[in-house]
């Protein structure tokens, strides 16, 4: 993006604004993102490629409900252009927040940042959902249960695990695995809105405090053990006991069962998009949590 174009992105809101510079950031990996800076404003430019245009609309309305059920921090949606031809691709607005992703940032308290990471994730899953399934901006494909909901979602990533060429060994001690604590899905009777991609790249912070929370592009309806399972295993800190201090429970029997479906999801996710060099030690996680007492 140019001044030029950041010019016709912006001024529809603010006519006189004259844009000075135009700040690629990190984080947009299907959708570039960048920062649009002014004498008096500092504002975030998300933009679609054509083939991910479908989620320009569930991320301003993700925004919008965080927003309505009083979640913060997160952006407030300031425009949502689904017209390719202004810049040659779709694109949203949204405020700037400050900090900076907390995968960057050193902190001198990462317990205590994941125990406020703990207490964000207890506040989205206040937020009720109609039925289990991925959300848009609506639920799509819906099921009434979360026993249908996660054993479609788990023969749907083993069958693709197979045929990215995983390991049939491993395959079946999984399905083994995930068939005999099926039972667990059942603990959750309700499904809330889950971000489902909690990590340190979607967490902004400044001076030790989450300032920001981004990219609600993977959001679902469903067992908010699921996303705590996620933002777990994402982490690579060994903060469980401060999230789970944050977000106010002790630890479930699920998280194990989840966290072997977030390991599955992850090494298709890696093979399909051809980066091999993280299977081995994805396969290795699987292999001992199904394997381990």
């Amino acid at each position: 993006m140019d001044l030029l174009q950041a010019g016709l992105v912006l001024r529809p809101l603010w006519p006189d604004v004259s844009v000075t510079a135009v700040v690629p950031r990190t984080g947009g990996q299907l959708s570039p993102v960048f920062e649009l800076r002014a004498a008096d404003r500092v504002v975030i430019v998300k933009a679609y490629d054509e083939k991910w245009r479908w989620k320009q609309s569930k991320e301003a309305h993700v925004y919008r409900l965080l927003a309505s059920h009083g979640v913060a921090p997160v952006p407030t949606v300031l425009r949502v252009e689904p017209d390719p031809s202004v810049i040659g691709r779709a694109f949203t607005v949204m405020t700037h927040l400050p900090g900076t992703p907390l995968s960057e940032t050193p902190v001198d308290d990462p317990a205590d940042v994941y125990r406020q990471l703990g207490r964000l994730l207890a506040a989205i899953h206040t937020i009720p959902q109609p039925a289990f399934g991925y959300v848009t901006t609506h639920v799509l494909d819906p099921v009434p249960d979360n026993t249908t909901y996660m054993g479609r979602q788990f023969a749907r990533k083993l069958r693709e695990f197979l045929e990215l060429q995983g390991d049939p060994r491993l395959h079946d001690l999984v399905q083994s695995y995930v068939a005999a604590h099926s039972d667990l899905f059942s603990r959750c009777v309700a499904p809330v809105l889950c971000h489902n991609d909690i990590h340190e790249g979607n967490l902004l912070v400044q001076d030790g405090k989450i300032t920001g929370l981004v990219d609600v592009e993977n959001t679902l309806a469903g067992d908010p053990w699921l996303d705590v399972a996620k933002a777990d295993y994402y982490s690579r800190r060994a903060q469980l006991p401060a999230l789970l201090d944050g977000y106010g429970a002790l630890p479930d029997d699920r998280l194990r069962l989840y966290t072997v479906y977030h390991a599955l999801e992850l090494w298709d996710w890696f093979a399909s998009t051809g980066q091999p060099q993280y299977l081995d030690s994805i396969a290795a996680d699987m292999s001992a949590l199904v394997s381990g007492p």
